[in-house]
């Protein structure tokens, strides 16, 4: 078997299963469930379908770092629902999905799946610079395109997009991000940042959309080539030069919050994924039982043992 590294963007896909499963099986005591039962589920048919040798959970250790937001103010503030001033913002989150946290890094653990986060970063950071160091082919698992920014084809780093559904995966490859974006997956992060991103709280540049963020880098290269040219007018019409121009302050910062951190603290886990013993297996079942996650603790301890090299 092939060595192959997966990286999973553990929220994204906790969010999916939680709000991709029905709140109807419960734990005794009465504690929702369905976001473990379907984040076991997803990890099985990765696993199945991809075969990864080596598996991360990548944890969102600050899901909004300060640094990112002292640089943009309006970061994600969106979903703020607390302000702590010693500590990461509490974001919001379902109550019933907050208290299945903690089941969700017990199950990674009877499952052997390490749980990587850097404090002060986000999850993102942590697989921008696991896929970076990995000497192996990397499959970055999220339903988040900011992450199309790693994809390369000559290292093997593509990415497995969740947002259409776990029934409709879609493999992204550099030809992926041309067809969808017309830029390069090493551009992307310029074209994210001109283009902005609601959902992030990134304003982008205002009156700059898909098309002109796209032909920009596809004449110019980057931005730093794209602001050069703005600077000398030339290489674009009058009212794209005042638009860059106007957004020189958003674009002086915006790059370092969009762009993923690559060296980071951390090294890739050199243990392949490993069979359970029998006393792993006894304890991942009890666990299962004690939390009534029924089959998907079965199907997950299947496909890893199937997986293993």
């Amino acid at each position: 078997m092939s060595e192959k590294l997966m990286l999973l963007d553990t929220a994204s896909l906790y969010f999916r299963a939680f709000y991709g499963v029905p709140d109807k099986v419960k734990a005794p005591d009465g504690t929702s469930v369905n976001a473990t039962r379907g984040l076991l589920d997803i990890i099985a048919k990765l696993v199945t379908l991809y075969e990864p040798t080596h598996i991360v959970a990548c944890w969102d250790d600050d899901w909004r770092p300060q640094w990112r937001v002292d640089l943009i103010p309006s970061y994600k503030t969106h979903r703020v629902v607390e302000v702590v001033a010693a500590g990461p913002d509490i974001e919001e989150v379902p109550d019933p999905l907050e208290a299945q946290l903690p089941l969700i890094r017990q199950t990674l653990a009877a499952l052997g799946i390490p749980i990587i986060g850097v404090a002060a970063h986000e999850a993102d950071d942590v697989i921008g610079t696991l896929a970076t160091r990995s000497t192996i082919p990397v499959d970055i698992v999220t339903g988040d395109r900011d992450l199309f920014q790693l994809v390369d084809d000559s290292r093997g780093i593509r990415v497995v997009y969740t947002a259409r559904g776990m029934s409709n995966l879609e493999i992204v490859s550099d030809a992926t991000v041309v067809a969808k974006y017309g830029v390069l997956p090493e551009q992307y992060a310029d074209f994210a940042t001109m283009r902005g991103d609601a959902s992030d709280g990134l304003p982008g540049v205002a009156g700059v959309g898909e098309k002109t963020a796209a032909t920009l880098l596809q004449t110019h290269g980057d931005l730093a080539g794209i602001r050069a040219a703005a600077a000398a007018g030339e290489g674009m019409s009058a009212g794209v030069q005042a638009k860059v121009m106007a957004a020189s302050d958003y674009l002086d910062v915006a790059p370092t919050v969009v762009e993923v951190a690559r060296n980071l603290s951390i090294e890739v886990p050199a243990d392949p994924v490993r069979a359970l013993d029998p006393q792993q297996v006894e304890a991942a079942e009890t666990l299962a039982e004690q939390w009534n996650l029924g089959s998907s603790m079965q199907r997950a301890i299947a496909a890893l043992i199937r997986s293993t090299p």
